[in-house]
């Protein structure tokens, strides 16, 4: 099985039994936190990318190279992003169907 990490955001590793005071006390929402965390990371990502595509287009300062290497990330990682939302609903979806 391969590993699948956004920088830190998806990576099953990085997931933690030991939740800080505040999710403890809430009961929860380190499900919801991580996602926020992988969506903020792809947010970062997306924008980088801008920038640098900025950079080639505005100020030839930059490489393409580099532009394109930022621009497939940020791809590839909001591709990841809407499978795991597919997937999401996909199980939400599945759990409306079942007969109490």
């Amino acid at each position: 099985m391969t590993d699948v990490s956004i920088h830190g955001g998806l990576n099953p590793a990085n997931i933690t039994s030991e939740k800080p005071d505040s999710e403890k006390k809430a009961g929860g929402g380190a499900f919801g936190s991580v996602l926020k965390d992988a969506i903020s990371d792809i947010s970062k990502l997306q924008n980088d990318a801008d920038k640098t595509i900025a950079k080639v287009q505005l100020e030839d300062a930059g490489s393409i190279h580099e532009a394109m290497i930022a621009l497939e990330k940020a791809g590839i990682s909001f591709q990841v992003m809407m499978q795991v939302r597919n997937k999401i609903l996909d199980a939400y979806q599945e759990v409306m169907r079942m007969q109490v």
